[in-house]
């Protein structure tokens, strides 16, 4: 049995801390997302006999480069969900002293054994008291306890050492700043409606509320499941959606739509814009019919850098595009204008409106990155073009750009949520090799990208061109936790 402790000193008193953890959404924030993912959240939080299950991965590059890979194929066959590359961990906490400490295991999973104790102890006293959070685990390497001591057990838990080492550093990354936003924004708990609550942003998103006191309801599809309080009913295709369940909230915002990143074949371009007018559409007249009760709300509702089009810079040098540039022609940009002006309704009737042009998402579990990481753990990655700008966010500020949007009541009307620090095309490869201690040097041919996309998705998604600024949200007092790319990959793919 080996013992692995980690140490983490926090600037808040104890009880603001344990509060983080006994509220929802503290597991999917700090899990990593290059050790695997979740499956089912704790069904009772940290109280004895919570149980949750997650999916985690082999480790190192090579693993996280498997995970992606078996991800983006079963998205593309339809099977997202179904087709995994990652081992189920089944836990359960055991114990719990309110404040103090709460202690979680592993039923089954990859390892012979693994207890986790979490202790929290006063770090200081007065005003300036703040944490001391010890991790306690231990834990026993499969097979290695039917062998003899030697080589092989040094080198084994020497590895395993070191991706516990850069987990608990994520989490201690992840809770810090989450602290931290939660500080700076210190309003009453609000009520949030979250239309696409299951995916990526929204995941993340309702755990990042729920963790700062907030009240989250999931707008669902399936009547069955919207049983409880904290549930919402909608069919957007037939624009089915009771306003009074809407009543007491303070925002809606909303993240549903069909992904993109597929051909642009005629029925895949009407479900991308149907999915996301229809939607946005259906929640703004709800609002819209609420407004006369004069309660203030907001709708925050996701767009994209795509609405400036695929190359808004052909003109002649790029200069980075302010939310006042104008609206491109092509499919992307089509579907972007038409979705921010579903939002009418809404902000005729007083609602406070945000659209989020979202730029390109770093996260090995979605989106160009992820498409990537294979490539990249064999050796074999590239650029993807040369001087096309890419105005990339990391996963954890699009969430907290969101979050600081619902927060902030100043911010009004369109926002790039973009980083303060876009890259070229060969810059962005540079920095991944380097990350990952991988080369950099094989571009990717332009027929690989058009034999997936199409021709028509490939100039719009693998070769779009976009010079993006984010002064806008920084001017709102928005602090971003990764401004450089090499910090949000280091950050997401644990090569801190």
């Amino acid at each position: 049995m080996a013992i692995f402790e980690y140490t983490t000193h926090l600037p808040y008193p104890r009880e603001t801390v344990f509060r983080w953890f006994e509220r929802p959404g503290a597991l999917p924030r700090l899990s990593a997302p290059f050790s695997g993912s979740i499956r089912q959240e704790p069904d009772k939080g940290i109280a004895v006999g919570s149980r949750a299950v997650m999916d985690v991965a082999a480790p190192g590059t090579l693993g996280t480069g498997l995970a992606a890979a078996v991800a983006a194929g079963a998205q593309a066959l339809g099977l997202h969900g179904r087709v995994r590359a990652e081992i189920p961990w089944h836990a359960k906490h055991i114990s719990l002293n309110p404040g103090h400490d709460f202690t979680d295991i592993m039923e089954s999973g990859p390892l012979a054994r693994w207890e986790h104790q979490h202790l929290f102890t006063d770090d200081g006293d007065g005003q300036n008291r703040g944490t001391m959070m010890r991790d306690v685990v231990e834990y026993e390497l499969p097979l290695l306890g039917r062998l003899p001591r030697g080589r092989a057990h040094k080198i084994a838990e020497r590895a395993f050492k070191h991706e516990l080492i850069q987990v608990f550093r994520y989490r201690e990354r992840m809770l810090r700043a989450d602290l931290a936003f939660h500080a700076s924004h210190d309003a009453k708990p609000l009520t949030i409606a979250v239309a696409g609550a299951s995916g990526l942003i929204g995941t993340q998103l309702c755990a990042l509320l729920g963790g700062g006191g907030h009240r989250v309801k999931r707008l669902v599809r399936d009547r069955h499941a919207a049983t409880g309080e904290d549930t919402i009913f909608w069919a957007p295709d037939h624009a089915v959606l009771d306003a009074e369940d809407l009543r007491d909230v303070d925002a809606v915002v909303n993240l549903a739509g069909h992904t993109i990143g597929g051909r642009f074949t005629a029925s895949a371009k009407e479900e991308i814009r149907s999915s996301r007018v229809l939607g946005t559409g259906l929640l703004a007249r709800a609002l819209a019919s609420l407004a006369k009760d004069g309660k203030q709300r907001s709708l925050i509702v996701a767009s994209g850098i795509g609405i400036y089009g695929a190359n808004p810079h052909a003109a002649g040098r790029a200069v980075p595009l302010g939310e006042d540039a104008e609206p491109g022609k092509d499919f992307l940009a089509e579907v972007c204008a038409a979705w921010e002006d579903a939002c009418s309704p809404a902000r005729e009737a007083g609602v406070r409106v945000v659209n989020m042009r979202t730029g390109l998402v770093q996260s090995p579990a979605t989106g160009v990155l992820q498409r990537m990481l294979p490539l990249y753990a064999l050796g074999l990655g590239g650029p993807l073009g040369s001087e096309a700008w890419q105005s990339w966010i990391s996963v954890d500020d699009v969430v907290g750009i969101y979050a600081h949007a619902l927060l902030t009541d100043s911010l009004v009307g369109p926002v790039n949520a973009v980083a303060p620090h876009p890259v070229q095309a060969k810059d962005y490869a540079q920095v991944l090799g380097k990350v990952l201690r991988r080369p950099a040097r094989i571009p990717v041919p332009a027929f690989g990208p058009r034999l997936l996309l199409g021709k028509q998705g490939a100039e719009e998604l693998a070769f779009a061109d976009q010079l993006v600024s984010g002064r806008k949200v920084e001017d709102s007092g928005y602090l971003f936790r990764h401004p450089d790319l090499e910090s949000a990959l280091r950050h997401v793919l644990g090569h801190s």
